[in-house]
């Protein structure tokens, strides 16, 4: 890691490491990339039981720093420090405890939100720590039972058929915006469903073509249609690249 990169982290972990509440503090990956990369930033997680001080205690805590702008809910505030963009993101114990109960709405819930939180926490640098609770969570999710993976696989499947009789429709009626964005959920849940079937929890957007790469076991001619979805310079039609979506959707439907 950038020694820069970690003496800030360093410098938040033990301002919010003072805060009463406070479970956990951990940063996410993001960091890890060199900081000129556009897609770096300083996220640090902060797992919490019962709230955090207000956003004008926070701000005048971290030194009152440039830029500095906080969530209407509370769960989020933005920043500069040393001109690196910081992302502080606090998170309730019971909220996350509650979503990993295995009900029908958790299941449900994360149908439409998906699961980077767990990713999130399985792959996260712990900063500081109370207790042994984000050991036992991250053991939790490592052994997440095959009828959770199959259910989200399902929830997922679904939602990337959907999105593909909207593309379809979209490039009948010439819909531009409507193609637009009926590409990127069918892209979306067609990605889902294979990390699903790969017992891997999706990372950030901006590292699913990466990661799904990395997976071990994808349908055949999997990558050479996802290319021809996402690449904007091929002389196709709308209607064409459907028909590409289909044949994807159904090789990720038939896959064992």
């Amino acid at each position: 890691m950038n020694q820069k990169v970690e003496r800030i982290a360093d410098g938040l972990t033990r301002v919010i490491a003072g805060w009463a509440n406070v479970e956990c503090v951990s940063l996410c990956e993001q960091a890890e990339v060199d900081v000129l990369d556009p897609y770096f930033a300083l996220v640090i997680d902060v797992h919490h039981r019962g709230g955090v001080p207000p956003a004008e205690e926070r701000r005048a805590a971290f030194g009152d720093p440039g830029a500095f702008e906080s969530a209407s809910n509370q769960s989020k505030d933005r920043f500069f420090l040393e001109g690196l963009p910081i992302r502080v993101e606090y998170k309730s114990v019971q909220q996350l405890e509650s979503l990993m109960d295995g009900s029908a709405d958790s299941l449900w819930i994360l149908k439409n939100s998906g699961t980077y939180l767990f990713h999130r926490l399985m792959t996260a640098q712990v900063l500081w720590k109370r207790s042994d609770w984000i050991d036992g969570i991250k053991r939790r999710l490592a052994e997440m039972p095959a009828d959770i993976w199959n259910a989200l696989r399902g929830s997922f499947q679904s939602k990337m058929e959907h999105y593909l009789a909207d593309l379809g429709a979209a490039a009948v009626r010439d819909d531009g915006f409507f193609y637009l964005v009926s590409s990127g959920g069918f892209a979306k849940y067609a990605a889902a469903t294979l990390f699903m079937i790969n017992r891997r929890f999706e990372p950030s957007h901006r590292l699913i073509d990466s990661h799904l790469r990395a997976l071990k076991r994808v349908p055949d001619d999997f990558f050479g249609r996802w290319e021809t979805l996402l690449r904007s310079d091929i002389e196709m039609s709308r209607e064409q690249k459907h028909r590409v979506a289909e044949l994807l959707a159904k090789s990720i439907v038939a896959f064992r």
